[in-house]
């Protein structure tokens, strides 16, 4: 019996060490590319080692380690379902022992303690320790900037408990409610996370059908349109003409000493722009054939049976609440894993639900950067402060933590939500989850409608030569530059 103890003491230290490794090996390589990709936007400021470089240099540390645990919880779910694919189909390989049951419910437990401390604590901390500067009569430097954002911190969890206090007390009035009132491990933090996560289920609702439509725009944007019954040796010539004009314009005005300052500036910008969309008209007319005629068409289709499909399963799933009780999202956190499949059809719509759920997260964040009230936020290379930088993570934090929660409740996957993503109040209120499900699913399908009306008939008017004739209001597209072409060749 002893010699079992000990093996079994051995088996499960081994496996502890396993998965720590597992874990520190996956959260570097994520540390690692946040920290590239938050280096690529930062602003470059000069190399001194003044207080405000150490300043800026330990927020950046803590914004990537937040970004990195988004990005964790964006890979969270696709692993785990994954993993259970895999253990399905090889429960006896010998490689692959370390994916276990026990390694996923460490991961999701981990994403959610370091979302709620990153959330909570480290975002906070960054943005007062940027602010601060130190009591009025103490001695300048860290130590009294440290010592004010803690002091801050602790003023602003003092309001949080206070706020969620009172709304605890109000919303609930029973005696039990009462006495977990006082219960802060077990209550506070899994209700205000509670909260963040249906605040991040609404803000996903809001900016994923809107990057759903947008994302026809992007790809637009990045790909080389198919040209049809249009001439683009007549554009760039128009295009070349105009830009001649204005570059004539700033020489007579830099000769001439009564044009204020202003107005050379608003004529290099209308320069610039000019010379961007010349060289994206000499791009399509450079393009391939198969670029231009074949790849596009066949991105759009893409993204259109993506969008479909989505729609499609959430539209089922309401199907599913209304004659299926199990079909609510808080359901059992508790499952063996590589006993049973998640999915009906096995590895084929494993695949698709992954696909699917990278989907949301890129329309979520490009329909995120399109709202007007969060156009501020948006990245530029070398030229994004820390404050922009902290507010970005901290939105993207919210986004992928509450992504999970969107894909089980919308019935994207039947994975059940495992560790403390299982704990939220509202998923088990099923008006809350009926209307979520219709919100998207109504909601999604207008702005596709719109979007693809849209796009069809400026095209149509583009090819028939009538978008000159100002026929509809919706030819007016800023972003792809019809607007600058066309009033081009009017002016012509």
């Amino acid at each position: 019996m002893e010699e079992d103890d000990v093996t079994i003491r051995e088996q499960n230290f081994h496996s502890q060490v396993r998965e720590y490794i597992v874990c520190f090996l996956l959260f570097a390589v994520l540390y690692i590319v946040s920290y590239c990709v938050i280096s690529r936007y930062k602003w470059k400021s000069d190399d001194q080692e003044d207080e405000d470089a150490i300043v800026n240099r330990i927020s950046m540390y803590l914004c990537t380690f937040t970004l990195a645990v988004s990005g964790g919880a964006v890979l969270l779910l696709p692993f785990s379902i994954i993993s259970y694919e895999i253990l399905l189909s090889l429960p006896k390989n010998y490689y692959i022992q370390w994916l276990n049951g026990s390694l996923i419910h460490g991961l999701w437990n981990l994403v959610s303690l370091f979302s709620n401390l990153c959330l909570f604590v480290l975002m906070p901390f960054a943005y007062f320790f940027l602010e601060s500067e130190g009591f009025a009569g103490s001695k300048k430097g860290i130590k009294a900037r440290v010592l004010e954002t803690f002091v801050m911190l602790f003023l602003l969890g003092l309001l949080i408990l206070g706020i969620v206090w009172v709304a605890s007390a109000l919303i609930d009035n029973d005696a039990a409610s009462m006495e977990s009132l006082y219960d802060l491990w077990e209550f506070y933090l899994p209700y205000l996370y509670s909260c963040i996560s249906l605040m991040g289920g609404l803000l996903l609702l809001m900016c994923t059908p809107v990057g759903m439509s947008r994302m026809f725009t992007v790809m637009g944007q990045l790909l080389v349109k198919p040209t049809i019954l249009e001439d683009l040796d007549e554009q760039i010539y128009c295009i070349q003409l105009q830009e001649e004009a204005l570059e004539r314009r700033l020489n007579g005005t830099m000769s001439n000493s009564y044009f204020h300052g202003n107005s050379q500036h608003h004529l290099y910008k209308e320069l610039d722009n000019i010379r961007n969309q010349r060289n994206k008209l000499e791009r399509r007319k450079k393009a391939s054939a198969w670029e231009k005629n074949l790849l596009y068409p066949i991105v759009m289709l893409i993204l259109l049976a993506g969008t479909a499909i989505s729609v499609l399963l959430v539209v089922l799933n309401i199907v599913y609440l209304l004659v299926d009780e199990t079909a609510m999202p808080k359901g059992s956190t508790e499952r063996d894993i590589g006993n049973a499949s998640l999915s009906t059809f096995g590895v084929a719509q494993a695949v698709i639900e992954i696909i699917l759920m990278f989907y949301l997260m890129v329309s979520s964040v490009v329909g995120f950067y399109s709202l007007r009230i969060f156009q501020e936020l948006t990245p530029r290379k070398d030229d994004t402060t820390m404050t922009t930088i902290i507010g970005c993570c901290v939105s993207i934090l919210v986004l992928s933590s509450a992504l999970p929660v969107m894909s089980r409740t919308l019935g994207i996957t039947r994975f059940d939500l495992l560790g403390d993503f299982g704990r939220f109040n509202w998923l088990g209120n099923f008006y809350i989850v009926l209307s979520y499900n219709l919100l998207f699913a109504v909601v999604t399908t207008l702005c596709l409608v719109r979007k693809f009306t849209s796009a069809v008939r400026e095209e149509l008017l583009k090819a028939l030569g009538l978008d000159k004739l100002n026929l509809s209001n919706s030819t007016t597209d800023t972003e792809s530059g019809k607007h600058a072409v066309n009033g081009h060749q009017k002016t012509l």
